[in-house]
Parts: structure tokens; sequence; C-alpha cells
């Protein structure tokens, strides 16, 4: 999941010694009369689909990009939460979408963004789905919780703490993590379950070169999806932040393109 790239943002205040870091905001570029519902991964934040967002909104289609409980802040934070509080914040930034007066709603997400999209896509009535290098099986989880505690370091890092406290509040995080990853594992595996029941347009978009998840979980989604319209597309020399790789600017065209073919009710 999310953990190749973190979107920290370092605020330089005096002495170049003096650094903070700052949380990140949700996003909402208000264009057209179609939306489009924009989930990042497990500890990264809204920068992870910004960018997505703002070449949609050139494009005439609104976008949201919410910020789940415990992210965007420490990774203490992120522990101190757990699946179920994304859903809800999910749903809720569905929900707000609605609010603003939008109908026809579709969704994207980057991995752990991608099993939420795909169980709003079962749940709620969305327009189309688009999971991006989104894990459905549960079978790295020594590559997840190494790339937590690389980003748990670098977190700390910024904090300018030294290298001993950085260790022990390591260990210490990690100890008390076990039962969140418990709890995203068997949240993966339900959405697994229940793949076969979407119904609506279908693109999902895969680096061949993903490190942090099984790309098979790409080839079962497309497999699996009740879709009669649906596409795959792999991405060479891509890695797991697709969204913010050298090929994003082809995910991004063809996120487009695969948006442009829907048939919106206007």
């Amino acid at each position: 999941m999310q953990t190749e790239y973190h979107a920290l943002i370092i605020f330089i205040t005096g002495e170049v010694t003096t650094m903070k870091v700052i949380k990140p905001e949700p996003f909402t570029f208000r264009e057209g009369s179609q939306a489009v519902l924009l989930l990042h991964g497990f500890t990264g934040n809204s920068a992870d689909v910004r960018m997505l967002g703002r070449f949609l909104q050139k494009q005439g289609y609104t976008s949201h990009g919410p910020i789940y409980r415990g992210h965007g802040l420490t990774p203490e934070d992120i522990i101190q939460s757990n699946p179920e509080q994304w859903w809800e914040d999910v749903l809720e930034a569905y929900h707000y979408l609605q609010f603003l007066g939008y109908q026809d709603i579709a969704v994207a997400g980057l991995s752990l963004g991608g099993v939420l999209g795909l169980k709003l896509a079962y749940t709620e009535d969305v327009k189309a789905v688009i999971p991006m290098c989104t894990p459905m099986f549960f079978d790295n989880e020594r590559q997840l919780t190494a790339g937590f505690r690389l980003y748990a370091k670098e977190y700390k890092q910024l904090e300018r703490k030294d290298e001993a406290t950085i260790e022990r509040e390591l260990d210490q995080l990690m100890s008390n993590s076990t039962n969140l990853f418990k709890q995203l594992g068997e949240f993966v595996e339900d959405v697994n379950q229940h793949v076969k029941s979407i119904e609506v347009p279908t693109l999902v978009i895969q680096a061949e070169d993903d490190q942090m998840i099984n790309p098979d979980s790409a080839t079962f989604i497309y497999e699996n999806v009740g879709s009669s319209k649906k596409e795959i597309k792999w991405y060479e020399e891509a890695g797991h932040a697709i969204t913010l790789g050298p090929k994003r600017d082809q995910v991004h065209e063809d996120v487009y393109e695969f948006l442009e073919s829907l048939d919106w009710d206007i």
C-alpha cells in the first residue's frame, strides 16, 4: 500500500535546522457537473491524488479528495485510527459531493483508496470505479509493516529527533500497530469477497514494477467485477505510487479518457 512516497509538507522558518511538518488539507476543485471522488493510500494523504484532481479540473470535472482519520498527522495518530473509521470518512466525502448537488459521482483510489473505492462501488450508487495499484490479497504484511516503519522513521527525522529517541519510539509504535494491521487485512479480505457484485464501469490501473502489493490483484479485480464495461491498463517502469511517479501523466490521460466514455446524466 502507499508507503513508497510520503507527502510530508515541510515548512522552514528561521534557521535551516528548524523544520515543521504541516498538516495537509482535503481539497475540492469545483468545475463541471460531473464529479470524481479521489481517495489516497495508507500513510498518504490528499497529495497522493491532488495532481490528478487538478488535471481533471482542467478537463471540466469536479473532484474532491478527503483525508482519512489519523492520516496527514503523526504515525501514532494513524495507529489510533482504523479501517472502519476510514470507510466512514469515505462515505462522508461521498455524501459531501451529493450535498454540493452532484448526482453522478465516479470514484478513483490509490492502493488503500482503491479498496475503499471498490467498497463504495458495491454499497452506494456510483457512476464508475477506478482502482489504482489496489491490493486484494493481504499477502504483503511484511512489506507493509516495513514500509510503515520507514515512513514513521522519516517523519520523526523531519521532527529533528535524535536516533536513539527515534528507534525507541519506532519499537513502541510497531508493537502497538499489530491490531491495526490485523484489521486492515480483514478489511481487504472482506472487499475481496464482494468484488463480484460490482456492476458499474471499472478501469483497473496497475504498475508492473509494484513492489508493495501483489500485482495479481489487478487481474483479480478485472476478472471478477460483474460489469460488462471494464478495462485494465498496465504501466511499465512504474512503481506503487503511480499517481505520483513518472507515469502519472499517462495515468491522468487514461483516467480522463475512461471518464469521457461514460454515459453521464446531464
